[in-house]
């Protein structure tokens, strides 16, 4: 004999509360996009990353049916975040100490001889238009001819 009690799940979410979490997903997913298209210096990506939280509540509440389950779950899962907070900010702390990453294999550019504008194709004067194959002159010469007949 099992000892688990059958619970009515009507508690648990609908198709208009699924439905509602697509949509917010949804737009959330646009204001993520049209977020990227504007330049908001260094707090793009605390802007990505706040977006992105919002996200994965709603996921973790309506999908994961934290919203529904018992408070314990929801103060592990709140607890996991927190961790994951905490040690983002660990990774953060010493990133305006460190010197910009330069590639071993490229040399310093600080004596370095200009391009000339030659080379340049923003300067450079645009290249001619390619002359037409002998064969297709020749073509076109031929039904030129006949049209003159």
């Amino acid at each position: 004999m099992s000892t688990h009690t059958e619970e009515s799940h009507s508690h648990h979410g609908g198709p208009k509360i699924y439905t509602a979490n697509l949509f917010a997903l949804l737009f959330l997913t646009i204001i993520t996009v049209a977020a990227a298209s504007f330049n908001f210096g260094s707090a793009n990506v605390v802007i990505a990353l706040a977006i992105a939280t919002v996200k994965a509540t709603l996921v973790g509440l309506f999908f994961m049916h934290l919203i529904w389950d018992k408070p314990v779950n929801a103060i592990i899962a709140v607890a996991g975040f927190l961790f994951l907070g905490i040690f983002l900010m660990f990774d953060f702390l010493d990133v305006t100490s460190r010197e910009p990453l330069q590639p071993r294999n490229m040399p310093v550019m600080e004596n370095a001889t200009p391009v000339p504008d030659t080379m340049n194709p923003l300067k450079a004067a645009p290249p001619k238009p390619l002359e037409p194959a002998p064969a297709a002159r020749e073509g076109k010469e031929a039904t030129k001819n006949e049209e003159h007949k």
